[in-house]
Parts: structure tokens; C-alpha cells; sequence
């Protein structure tokens, strides 16, 4: 029997996919990559492979599963397996360079960067290219929002950057990144399942940056609650503008991800800025109540489609 292998390495964002899986009375096999022994002069098992490696996995002791995931991903490219949000996703996932040069070859907006390889060189870089504009700081690879902070000037980013609050980037890569502000603190972030855009989910910012939708955030993730506040902070939304869904779904489909939640905000002049792409998608199970929507129903559907497409095959093959 053929099954669906999904590769990552956080088991509390992974039962939710799980439970949906085991619902639908799928066949699935886990693949939990921190570490494992692989023989590449040997073919990998048959079947689907969905790859939900997060950029944010060394926050986690998970230090090298991205790049252990990569190693695997091009073994399975090897041998012609069907990967679900593969190695061109992973390289977007890992770096938001590459996602903002990737998302502007596609005619999509996202805001000014400027990028930095050496602490030295950031408060020298942010006085030149944001004198007089709040900007912000983030690492190159983070996930989750970890690590972005919000600045009004280089003499702040200074003390910041001599005190015990900062943190160094897991790559050495910062990036100083134009504030756009939004008329209300809300960002949208639209998902998308089988490269089709399924819904999109307002995001209250008024907390702060650390944006992670999935009901397990870590007890430290403080602006990520699974709960409900005053103002719920996860609302869905059936639709976003049609002429941005097709630039996502073209973007998606010229990188060939798949399964994604891209994030953008809106300034106060109505311009459309994308700033995040994230491959690792989770769902927000508070927000999908409310809506009666589950994602994860809609991701083991579709898992299970692209099973049901390999088998055919090879049957018609056989």
C-alpha cells in the first residue's frame, strides 16, 4: 500500500493534520526530521510526500532539519517522488530574501528591504535607507514572527542592539524592512490549498508581530493565544481582492507550492504590500468554529487526491 508521508518536525502543529488524516481513514507515515539515517544509494518508499518543514525549526533544538529536509527532498527528486511543497518551497520557506525576490518576479508588491550580513553594519545601514520612516528588524529566516521588532530610529535599533533582548539571526542575515502602516492594526493572511485559494483570515497586530494562526504555540509565543480575547484575533474571511488571489495562485504555481498562507497588509492609500510566505501553513481552530471552515480537512482531502492521482498511474502503468 501506497501512503502519505508528511515530513516536519513539530508534533504539536502536526496533530492537527493527523487527526484529519486519520478521519478521512487515510494512509499515512510520519516523517519526523531533527535527525535519521538515510540510505541514498537506495530508493525511498512510494508514495505522496508533503513537506511541512518550518523555517522557525531551530528555535526548537531542531538546528539542521532544514537542512537535513533539503538533503532528503533532493533523494526524492532523485527518484521521482511526488512532493508536495518541495525543495524550491523549502528554499522560499528558509529565506525571505529569496521569498521577496521570487514574489516581485511575479509582479507582486512587497515592501522596501534592505539587506544586512553583519550586526556592525545595521545601524549604519538603517540611518542611510530610513532616516526619517519607522522601520522594522527581522531575521532573514525566522518563522512565527520571532524576532521582529518595530523601530523609529537608528539610536533605538543602537541600544537595542547592545542589550540582552537581542538575538542573533540563525544565518547571520538581518533584514530592515519599511513599516507600512495600516489604517487599523489588522494584517490578511490568504491560504491556499492545491494552489487554489480556499480563505482568508484577518489578523488583529494590535500586540504585536508573532502572528503564529495554530492553536499550540509555545507558552513563550505571547501575542499567539488559542483563545479569545475582547477582539478575537484570528477572523476568517471568505474572499480578498480577485486580481491579487490570481497573482498569488500564479506566483504559487510558477514555484510550485502548493499548500501556503501568504501574508499582507494594506496602507491607508489602499496599496497592497506581501511581506511573508509561509509553506509550513497551520489553521487557527478558534477562527474555523466560528466559520465552520477546517483547513486541515480541506489539506487531507487534497493530500489524499494527489494519492489517489499516483495510484491511477500506476496502475495504468502496470
Amino acid at each position: 500500500m501506497t501512503h502519505i508521508h508528511v515530513i516536519h518536525e513539530n508534533g504539536a502543529w502536526f496533530e492537527p493534520l493527523a487527526d484529519a488524516l486519520d478521519r478521512q481513514g487515510l494512509p499515512w507515515r510520519e516523517w519526523f526530521l531533527d535527525r535519521g539515517i538515510f540510505d541514498l544509494s537506495r530508493p525511498p518508499p512510494e508514495g505522496v510526500f508533503y513537506n511541512r518543514m518550518s523555517a522557525s525549526s531551530h528555535t526548537r533544538d531542531h538546528r539542521y532539519a532544514a537542512e537535513l529536509t533539503a538533503a532528503v527532498l533532493a533523494w526524492l527528486d532523485r527518484h521521482g517522488r511526488r512532493v508536495v511543497n518541495g525543495s524550491q518551497a523549502l528554499d522560499l520557506e528558509i529565506s525571505k530574501a529569496r521569498q521577496y525576490a521570487a514574489l516581485e518576479a511575479a509582479g507582486i508588491r512587497t515592501p522596501r528591504t534592505v539587506l544586512v550580513a553583519g550586526k556592525e553594519l545595521l545601524v549604519e545601514a538603517a540611518g542611510r535607507h530610513f532616516a526619517d520612516a519607522p522601520f522594522i528588524l527581522k531575521p532573514n529566516r525566522g518563522g512565527k514572527g520571532l524576532g521582529v521588532r518595530l523601530f523609529h530610529s537608528a539610536d533605538v535599533l543602537r541600544d537595542y542592539l547592545g542589550s540582552l533582548d537581542y538575538e542573533p539571526p540563525v544565518d547571520g542575515l538581518h533584514l530592515l524592512q519599511q513599516y507600512v502602516q495600516a489604517p487599523v492594526p489588522l494584517i490578511t493572511r490568504a491560504e491556499f490549498i492545491g494552489g487554489r485559494f480556499m480563505y482568508a483570515v484577518e489578523v488583529d497586530t494590535s500586540d504585536g508581530f508573532e502572528l503564529c494562526p495554530a492553536e499550540f504555540c509555545s507558552a513563550g509565543d505571547a501575542f499567539c493565544p488559542a483563545g479569545e480575547a475582547s477582539r478575537a484575533k484570528f477572523t476568517i474571511i471568505d474572499d480578498i481582492d480577485p486580481g491579487l488571489t490570481r497573482r498569488y495562485e500564479a506566483f504559487l504555481a510558477a514555484n510550485d507550492i502548493p499548500v501556503a498562507g501568504i501574508e499582507f497588509v494594506t496602507d491607508s492609500a489602499g496599496t497592497v504590500y506581501t511581506y511573508d510566505v509561509n509553506t509550513n501553513t497551520n489553521y487557527n481552530p478558534d477562527a474555523e468554529a466560528r466559520a465552520g471552515r477546517s483547513g486541515m480537512a480541506t489539506l487531507a482531502r487534497y493530500l489524499d487526491a494527489e494519492l489517489e492521482r499516483l495510484n491511477s498511474r500506476r496502475d495504468a502503468a502496470d
